[in-house]
């Protein structure tokens, strides 16, 4: 018989590269709340309407890397998320909260792409992700760029990032840089890839992405976007920038990054990192004043930005956390329902308890090590009589009789010492 493995592109997640994901999140989601965003929690499969409207039925995304599936009863198509966004923005069309903005809202979960595996990117990957809709100012950029920024030192890593940073325009800028493109393409379409033909006059801004060679090679020489600015968008992208300055948050103009779909606007910006080889970006967004329009909802101005949990655990590797586990250790099967009834209470309690079930003090003692407990309760025949524990230290090997009555209160000392 075979041996079951998970899924191609995914992984089983415990031990040290579980705890790596949870404090990546925990940390995230203590920074965005400190920002006034709320948690929200979508479903983790959607109608396929939720996701063509936005990214279009003919994207990569949809065609080539969702997963869908029809339902039992049959007719409404179904996808696993391959982002949130849209998520995000049906739930806030769906409850009616538009009527309460500006909107802050983050979230962290799976989300599902079929695409090739490789290091940091997996076919079901973890992102945490915030969503700011009905605030068209500059400002409303800059408080999401500055969180990007705040969660990322939080862990450790503002010398392995570099914000890059650039411009979309509003709809007039963007509709006379799509024409020059169009007339700079087209000029070129004998040498275009085939992906890239498709979207020449669709949405050309799309070929400025290509991984194509040969289309790489025409955007060298293709007509920038700062040319085409006008005063408005020029004002707007200068109060980012002086924004940031203010707060001092670092960051590079890239003229190259561009976002493909229609509802960009103005901002996008990436946080890239040269330390997990060519797929670099850890944390990125944008501005995105059509996407609520788009999907079914009145014109409401959104900025946000997704990261990537795998990713950021990746160069993190593992993370240290406190000893919070307690081994209740027997000493004599005479000491067993004492030591059970103790374990019941200081669980009772809050503490994290290990009850080993079986084994002389030897082995258990062992365990609690191998556990990187934070203090051991040894129960014998002597401590039974005196209604107390041997209680050892982990940490510093000492170990001292407590009554039982104030064992509860000792722990706590140790915890609060070890947290320091």
């Amino acid at each position: 018989m075979a041996k079951l493995q998970p899924p191609r592109g995914t992984r089983d997640l415990f031990g040290p590269t579980l705890a790596s994901m949870r404090h990546v999140q925990h940390l995230a989601t203590a920074k965005a709340k400190s920002y006034g965003f709320e948690e929200i929690e979508t479903p983790v499969f959607e109608s396929m309407a939720v996701f063509e409207r936005p990214l279009g039925e003919t994207s990569d995304v949809v065609s080539k890397e969702m997963y869908s599936f029809d339902t039992k009863e049959g007719g409404e198509l179904y996808g696993l998320r391959p982002e949130n966004t849209a998520s995000v923005i049906r739930a806030f069309l769906s409850n009616g909260l538009q009527q309460q903005l500006p909107a802050r809202f983050f979230y962290a979960g799976p989300m599902f792409r079929h695409e090739r595996p490789q290091a940091g990117r997996y076919r079901q990957f973890y992102q945490f992700g915030v969503e700011l809709l009905g605030a068209a100012s500059a400002y409303a950029d800059v408080d999401v760029i500055a969180l990007g920024y705040d969660i990322l030192c939080g862990l450790g890593l503002e010398n392995n990032i570099v914000l890059s940073l650039n411009t979309l325009g509003d709809t007039q800028s963007r509709t006379a840089y799509r024409s020059a493109l169009v007339d700079y393409f087209s000029v070129h379409k004998g040498k275009l890839s085939e992906d890239s033909l498709k979207r020449l006059n669709k949405n050309p801004l799309r070929i400025l992405d290509s991984k194509d060679a040969g289309d790489r090679e025409l955007v060298k020489d293709a007509p920038l976007f700062d040319d085409f600015l006008n005063q408005a968008s020029k004002t707007f992208f200068a109060e980012i920038c002086a924004g940031l300055n203010e707060i001092g948050v670092p960051w590079q103009r890239d003229q190259a990054m561009v976002r493909g779909l229609d509802y960009y606007c103005h901002t996008t910006f990436e946080f890239i990192t040269q330390d997990l080889g060519a797929q670099g970006t850890v944390l990125a967004g944008g501005r995105y004043d059509g996407l609520v329009q788009l999907m079914g909802g009145p014109d409401t101005p959104g900025v946000g930005f997704a990261s990537g949990i795998d990713r950021l655990s990746l160069l993190l590797g593992e993370v240290e956390t406190a000893r919070r586990t307690v081994s209740v250790v027997p000493v004599g099967d005479e000491a067993q329902p004492a030591c059970r009834k103790l374990a019941h209470q200081l669980r009772g309690q809050g503490f994290e308890i290990d009850l080993g079930y079986e084994g002389n003090v030897g082995k258990r003692m062992k365990r609690a090590n191998k556990l990187g407990a934070l203090a051991s309760l040894l129960i014998g025949d002597e401590e039974l009589a005196a209604g107390s524990v041997q209680l050892k230290d982990l940490s510093t090997g000492n170990q001292e009789t407590v009554a039982m009555d104030q064992v509860a209160a000792r722990l706590q000392q140790i915890l609060a010492s070890a947290e320091g």
